[in-house]
């Protein structure tokens, strides 16, 4: 009861203050809520950022390893040219990966792709498609969202048929007047039966448009149509092997160690030679992101504090101000047996209850700007970042009135009553 009835007291005092001299809080909060708009909204920018090119880096899949001749995180003085003279994968690996993995994985897949197709139905068209000859557990190690029809079968795999799963933007361009289900089009001088229309994406943060205007056809019927990358001539199209791994493999150490084991078999590595390959991993790129992003945001909020600085020296100005103006009536609370730690609160509560109306403010102020429509970067405000601002406006809030209150509530109560 007793800490509450101090709040109330604290706040009516606080408020009555504050409202008695409206330009002058409004003047002093101005910094406080500068620093905060300036650290949430660098923040906020920050953390939308990783969101959205986390979000188009989702076609990677999670829980995969890639088998690739390049890694996406390169040793530190590592020769170049060790990576260059590597073999590509190829479907001889994919197919002894097939036969000796144990089940240690979710699913193996081989794709490859190639861009600036066109296709065609009637009198229908659109170019700049991409083809993406896929094996059957690919919609295991990447995302493969089907909005109507259905995936391959394992059948149709096998058998290299001219079957096609097209993506939203091809099937609205090809097939505009009906359901792209059961029609052909041609692409390549090939026909291919229409089985599955893949989910709308729409555009990444990173300018793509997806899946929309993907084809993804069986790995066979691509091998057809284009040559692959065997190592040798360096010429054709580069496939690539992911596997998926379980989720009783923390970190997937198990499924790596296996896999290494089996490549350096299959490609006939003896003890002492390096690896010729490289694991990947799209942690390793998450990992890269993150850590770019928060050097990015302690740069953002180092710039921030500066303007929390002013608004902290503004604040603790004011209530050096607010204690000389009061010092009567803190002599004449005192002597009616208000106690120090009354006095105290009330001009730290005082401090405080106005950092708070500066940081709500600057809170405010971010997330009218999240409102604001933004195709290329959609931004959104976190509780973390509203919890964050808000303590950090507290904390100010403490630092910039501690000695004030500290000093106004060991006045003499006597000296106090006779300052005017």
């Amino acid at each position: 009861m007793l800490a509450l009835r101090l709040t109330l007291e604290s706040f009516r005092f606080a408020w009555q203050a504050l409202k008695s001299n409206l330009l002058r809080t409004v003047l002093s909060l101005l910094g406080v809520t500068v620093g905060i708009f300036a650290i949430i909204a660098v923040f906020t920018v920050v953390d939308s950022l990783e969101t959205n090119i986390r979000q188009s880096m989702d076609f990677l899949g999670e829980k995969v390893i890639y088998v690739a001749k390049w890694p996406w995180k390169f040793e530190k003085d590592f020769p170049w040219w060790k990576y260059f003279n590597r073999p590509v994968p190829t479907v001889r690996e994919f197919q002894a990966l097939q036969r000796t993995l144990s089940t240690n994985n979710n699913g193996i897949a081989i794709f490859a792709a190639v861009g600036g197709n066109t296709f065609k139905a009637g009198s229908n068209s659109m170019t700049g498609c991409a083809l993406q000859g896929v094996s059957y557990d690919f919609r295991k190690v990447s995302n493969v969202s089907i909005a109507e029809g259905r995936y391959f079968t394992n059948q149709e795999i096998e058998a290299a048929r001219n079957v096609a799963i097209i993506g939203a933007d091809i099937a609205a361009n090809v097939f505009p007047d009906g359901s792209a289900l059961g029609q052909e089009f041609k692409s390549r001088g090939r026909k291919f039966v229409v089985i599955g229309v893949l989910e709308k994406e729409g555009k990444n943060f990173l300018g793509n448009s997806g899946n929309d205007a993907n084809c993804l056809i069986p790995f066979g019927m691509f091998t057809k149509m284009f040559a692959l990358n065997t190592g040798s001539s360096m010429t054709g199209v580069t496939p690539t092997i992911a596997v998926k791994g379980r989720d009783d493999d923390p970190g997937l150490l198990d499924l790596e160690y296996e896999m290494q084991g089996r490549l350096r078999t299959i490609r006939g590595l003896k003890p002492r030679q390096e690896d010729n390959f490289a694991l990947n991993r799209p942690e390793m790129m998450a990992d890269a992101i993150s850590s770019l992003f928060s050097v990015i945001g302690v740069a953002g909020a180092v710039i921030g504090s500066f303007a929390m600085l002013v608004g902290g020296f503004g604040i603790a100005n004011i209530m050096f101000v607010s204690v000389k103006e009061r010092t009567n009536i803190i002599g004449i609370q005192k002597s009616l047996g208000a106690k120090n730690y009354f006095i105290l609160f009330q001009f730290l509560f005082e401090a405080i209850f106005l950092c708070l109306i500066g940081g709500a403010t600057g809170i405010l102020l971010v997330f009218l700007i999240t409102l604001i429509p933004q195709e290329a970067l959609p931004m959104s405000l976190t509780a973390g970042n509203i919890v964050l601002g808000l303590t950090v406006s507290v904390v100010i809030g403490v630092l910039a009135g501690i000695i004030p209150a500290v000093l106004a509530s060991n006045l003499d109560p006597v000296i106090a009553i006779r300052s005017k």
